[in-house]
């Protein structure tokens, strides 16, 4: 029987992918890969763009292929099979990986490749050679024979201890529930909430409501019930996911988050770095850990006093001391009363399919392309919908969408690549990604109502989508996405967000549930005026994980480990005003920084916002429908993936450098 897998001809076959078949298809394009680098390095055609590097770029492009759909499933399935598959695949992949970083003839015959690169070679060209020249540097290509192994070593015990912390708070959140049998305990919850907390109880064959730790009824309980005690249970059971104060000590990733710490220090050490937050920097626009530390640091000195404010209005209107599970809980109370908003009452507005394809018909405005589902491709769910992206009558692109929690599913949003594009020697990949979010799943009457804040998430991950679709690099590696800064590939992401605060993006975006009627001016008026509630609170909250992250890794020392948890109660100390209770294990269920690609760079999303506030600032002055600005937009940022240095691609779009200061404005507070 055929692997499906390795059909790279069109779409991944996902109604046929099983977990059976990772590991042969990842053995079979590894050695073909290898076999097809050995007769390269062995060639006497003089090493060029098309002789050496379009072959090696095609091989990486392959084995994405393969590898990505096996990612996915791991992520949006969750079941043991495929979580297994998948562990057993990645020292394959790892291994593999640091053996192609690290082989001296192939960085050798870069070099030459670069060294003779004609002075009329594309931008692009440059940019993946020395893309990759660094690349070889950052993972040991220089090092003698004994270290270079123990750099190997390090990646594949480093993968496999991320995917085991990323698999204990998966585990750990789906294992935990609270039944509810008392009505009353649960006054305050939407419809929403109630109904599915109902249909799980049934499922479990219980009386009343069983509750879950998935994003959604997390969500709905801090805001909106009534009783503080529910509150503080779900509070505790997030805030200690995969911890020693979990339910089940089995989940704890307290040994796994030191052994990450020093195995990233360690690989830091043996490549020339003083720590891991340097070794990151190498790849993002911040020169030096000292420019982020103060970069954040500024920004909490500017948020400070409107925050107090803030906290000091809150509890004032609460009237009562706010412990970490009130906050969100009052300041929707707040808004209620002094705005005349909330976030149920906005809810009724959005229905997710019409949010959805208000945004594509946004997205069709502003960059000429457009956006219809494809009911012939095969996915992995009935609620997975897939989209054809076309621009003058022919396909650039698709992307499937994945909106809906369930159990076993990777919680959080994100998009990841299907298919990169390529365009080399003949080889021809367009554009493919998968766009995932945990909303309440559709209700008996198959519709599914967002709160504003999702909003703004669904358009925050339509914008990674846009980079990765719109891109017109040819080389996979410096292609959408890939190659982008770090701290600079929220731009695109953030930006987006901003269209979620203009009305006449809404009217196009909401259509009440029952009543088919877009959201009035009013009620946008009372959202727009409220978007500064809590804001600078909200500052602190992201400037306190972006100081934590970064000084984590900054600040390790491998004789004298300071406790993560010392660590983040200094950080604390020193930026949050919001105070948590000694349970609180954040760092235990920290997936970007100890599973994801975040580690120091979680100041991305700060350092981005900066750059994507300003970039806004063009569409506010000239038109947020502005024709010339969208394509100069997508000309100069989205089009160009990695194949240009980021701040010289900002300033040919901005005509100069960004400011702090149309962000201090977005989160009302007044530059100075």
């Amino acid at each position: 029987m055929s692997n499906p897998l390795l059909d790279t001809s069109s779409l991944p076959r996902f109604d046929e992918i099983q977990p059976e078949h990772v590991l042969p298809a990842i053995r079979k394009v590894i050695d073909d890969n290898r076999a097809r680098l050995d007769g390269l390095l062995r060639s006497e055609a003089t090493p060029d763009i098309d002789v050496l590097v379009a072959p090696v770029e095609h091989m990486d492009h392959e084995l994405g292929r393969v590898w990505s759909p096996v990612s996915h499933l791991q992520s949006v399935l969750g079941s043991k099979d495929w979580r297994e598959a998948y562990k057993q695949a990645l020292p394959l992949l790892t291994e593999y990986g640091t053996e192609l970083s690290q082989n001296v003839e192939l960085q050798r015959a870069y070099a030459e490749v670069s060294k003779n690169l004609p002075a009329d070679a594309s931008e692009a060209s440059r940019s993946a050679v020395d893309h990759a020249l660094r690349d070889f540097h950052l993972a040991g290509v220089d090092l003698e024979t004994a270290k270079k192994d123990r750099f190997k070593a390090i990646m594949q015990e480093l993968a496999k201890t991320q995917a085991d912390f990323e698999h204990n708070v998966q585990d750990a959140s789906d294992a935990w529930t609270l039944h509810i049998t008392d009505a009353d305990n649960l006054l305050g919850l939407p419809e929403a909430a109630l109904a599915r907390a109902a249909d799980d109880a049934r499922k479990a064959s219980l009386e009343g409501w069983l509750l879950s730790l998935d994003y959604p009824t997390y969500d709905a309980v801090l805001k909106h019930a009534d009783s503080r005690d529910l509150r503080e249970a779900l509070y505790r059971g997030w805030v200690t996911r995969g911890s020693d104060q979990g339910r089940d000590a089995k989940w704890d990733n307290s040994a796994n988050i030191e052994r990450i710490l020093a195995l990233r220090h360690e690989a830091a050490n043996l490549v020339g770095f003083a720590n891991y937050a340097e070794y990151s920097l190498a790849t993002k626009m911040a020169d030096t850990p000292e420019q982020v530390i103060t970069f954040l640091r500024e920004l909490s000195a500017h948020s400070r006093a409107a925050a107090e404010k803030e906290l000091e209005e809150l509890t004032a209107f609460a009237g009562m001391h706010l412990e970490a599970w009130d906050v969100t809980y009052w300041l929707e109370k707040f808004k209620q009363d002094k705005y005349s908003v909330s976030n149920e009452e906005l809810r009724a507005y959005f229905p997710a399919n019409t949010v959805k394809e208000g945004l594509f018909a946004l997205a069709s405005q502003l960059y000429s392309v457009e956006l219809a589902v494809d009911p012939n491709v095969t996915s992995w769910h009935e609620d997975v919908r897939y989209y054809n992206v076309r621009q003058g009558g022919q396909v650039i692109g698709g992307f499937y969408t994945d909106l809906f929690a369930r159990n076993g599913k990777r919680a959080g949003a994100w998009i990841d690549e299907c298919i990169t594009r390529q365009q080399l020697n003949g080889h021809t990949a367009l554009p493919v990604g998968y766009l995932v979010c945990n909303f309440q799943p559709p209700n008996d009457k198959g519709v599914s109502l967002l709160t504003h804040d999702e909003v703004v998430t669904l358009f925050h991950e339509f914008g990674h989508m846009l980079h990765h679709l719109l891109t017109q690099v040819d080389f996979p590696s410096i292609s959408g996405i890939n190659g982008v800064p770090w701290d600079a590939v929220e731009l695109p992401s953030q930006f987006m967000e901003n269209f979620a605060w203009s009305y006449d993006v809404l009217t196009r975006c909401s259509s009440h549930h029952e009543y088919n009627k877009p959201l009035p001016r009013d009620l946008f008026d009372k959202l727009d005026n409220s978007r500064h509630a809590g804001a600078a609170l909200a500052m602190l909250r992201q400037l306190e994980l972006g100081l934590f992250d970064f000084r984590v890794h900054a600040e390790y020392k491998p004789d004298a480990p300071v406790p993560v948890l010392q660590v983040l109660a200094d950080v604390r100390d020193e930026v949050a005003l919001i105070k948590h209770p000694d349970i609180n294990r954040l760092p235990h269920a920290f997936s970007h920084i100890f599973a994801g690609g975040y580690a120091a760079g979680y100041y991305s999303y700060k350092w981005a916002e900066v750059l994507a506030a300003d970039a806004f600032g063009a569409f506010e002055e000239a038109g947020i429908f502005d024709e010339a600005t969208a394509q100069r937009f997508r000309h100069e940022i989205l089009e160009v993936g990695g194949s240009r240095d980021i701040m010289q691609a900002y300033i040919a779009f901005r005509g100069r450098e960004p400011t702090i200061d149309a962000l201090l404005r977005q989160t009302g507070i007044e530059p100075g």
